[in-house]
């Protein structure tokens, strides 16, 4: 009888839990056997790529595909498009600022709900000043959304690389950012049509024009009447 309550499996084994009873408890830890593993290390001695508590997370930004001066952009593939950018913005900037709000909303009427009101605003400089320094006021903002989307640096970033200055305004984000928004303003005030151009070429290296996207559309057409001849 013995022998048969032994090996029945359906019973209660307590000298099983005796055994267990009189193992040490070990407690089980939280960090992980290994160390993780980081994208690498800045002068400074922290991770690319991972934040620390307190502190903004360090990351890399782009650079623009063009410099602001560079008025028929690079000899690439884009060079005829480059061209048609330099003349639209030295001649009719309110159709490169639709354009370029056309690329970056994707949304149709962009173009016209930009276009129209720059050039009140550019004939209300034109009227009153003798030059077109009201519609930076309304265009700038474009730039700022063009470089946050595309994660494009700055021109404090690029000081800060060419000639190490603006380091301080770097270290924190919103500070940074304040005085990005700052020199986007800046640029379009005193450089507008350089400021259109440079986003002109960098959207149309970056985004196709919405009218590009468009579907084919199947038309179904009837056959003609037929009559049974005679």
């Amino acid at each position: 009888m013995a022998n048969n309550e032994e090996s029945n499996p359906l019973l209660y084994d307590q000298q099983t839990e005796v055994k267990d009873e009189k193992k040490p408890y070990k407690p089980i830890s939280s960090d992980p056997p290994f160390p993780a593993k980081t994208m690498g290390w800045t002068a400074d001695g922290l991770p690319m790529g991972h934040g620390v508590v307190g502190q903004p997370m360090m990351m890399s930004r782009a650079q623009w595909d063009s410099g602001l001066c560079a008025c028929f952009g690079r000899n690439d593939e884009f060079c005829s498009s480059d061209i048609e950018v330099c003349l639209l913005g030295s001649t009719v900037p309110c159709v490169l600022y639709g354009s370029n709000a056309e690329r970056l909303g994707s949304v149709p009427g962009t173009f016209a709900n930009h276009c129209f009101p720059y050039t009140g605003l550019y004939l209300i400089g034109q009227s009153f000043f003798g030059s077109n320094c009201v519609a930076p006021f309304f265009t700038y903002s474009s730039r700022t959304a063009i470089r946050r989307k595309f994660n494009l640096e700055g021109s404090c970033e690029a000081l800060n690389r060419s000639c190490g200055c603006c380091g301080s305004f770097l270290e924190d984000e919103m500070q940074r950012e304040q005085c990005e928004s700052a020199c986007d303003f800046a640029t379009h005030f005193f450089c507008h049509p350089c400021a259109l151009c440079q986003e002109g070429r960098e959207l149309r290296r970056i985004l196709p024009h919405p009218g590009f996207n468009a579907q084919q559309v199947l038309v179904m057409i009837p056959p003609n009447e037929q009559t049974m001849g005679r």
